[in-house]
């Protein structure tokens, strides 16, 4: 079912969305260290809260060391925080090797978050999965890459196991987990590189009907065969 409208939600519950809003820009990068926030008009007015929501996720956010308030200037991006103490830096994915390196360490975690998420999820957390799926398949038809809804769809599995904690990895993490965000293939490839997003896609629908079904052990399978897969690509494609 589509979530209630803004009005109907409790504002403590708008401000926890607003603060995961402006810290995923945070963290992926959209809003970087020095960085002056919207001001609290513009905020209120892209996501339809209250100032009194507004004021209340810029508080957290301070709590969290991603923003400092300069009175009489605004509010400025100082970091990560505390609450994204691990980063992989772009230095440390400049190879393949890298890429697969991080592979391995997202099966890890992965693997078991995507257990965890058909355990816990929620209706709203499906709806969120399947939108990113949606977007994910859109974006083959105009002929992107599809990076955003690739990442988003990981990071809602990780929403979904209602650990904070592995929602804070993949969001301090940010795209760059997604290889062909570094590592593409060549313009002239399109078709092939279409249909790979396809398979890719697939993938990621057969997770969700495995989180949908609340099957933690097909689950952890089918995550665990997507980014196998995934680095396996990787592993041929270094070997060529």
């Amino acid at each position: 079912m589509p979530s209630a409208p803004a009005a109907l939600r409790k504002p403590r519950s708008l401000a926890l969305e607003l603060v995961d809003a402006l810290g995923d820009r945070i963290r992926d990068g959209t809003l970087a260290a020095g960085d002056k926030l919207p001001t609290e008009a513009e905020i209120m007015g892209e996501f339809g809260v209250s100032r009194t929501v507004v004021r209340e996720a810029i508080s957290k956010l301070q709590a969290s060391g991603l923003v400092q308030t300069r009175h009489g200037i605004g509010t400025f991006v100082v970091g990560l925080g505390d609450a994204a103490p691990f980063r992989v830096s772009p230095e440390q994915l400049a190879t393949l090797r890298d890429v697969i390196a991080l592979l391995e360490l997202r099966i890890g975690i992965e693997t078991e978050a995507a257990g965890l998420a058909a355990l816990r999820r929620t209706e709203q957390n499906l709806i969120y999965m399947r939108s990113a799926v949606q977007a994910f398949e859109r974006a083959i038809e105009q002929g992107r890459d599809a990076v955003g809804p690739d990442f988003q769809f990981h990071l809602e599995i990780a929403r979904a196991t209602q650990n904070p904690h592995f929602a804070d990895i993949m969001a301090s993490l940010g795209s760059s987990i997604i290889p062909r965000a570094r590592l593409d293939a060549p313009a002239d490839r399109s078709e092939e590189r279409r249909q790979y997003l396809q398979g890719v896609n697939r993938e990621h629908q057969s997770i969700l009907d495995a989180i949908a079904a609340q099957d933690a052990e097909s689950a952890r399978a089918a995550m665990r065969t997507h980014l196998a897969n995934s680095r396996e690509r990787r592993r041929r494609a270094a070997g060529e």
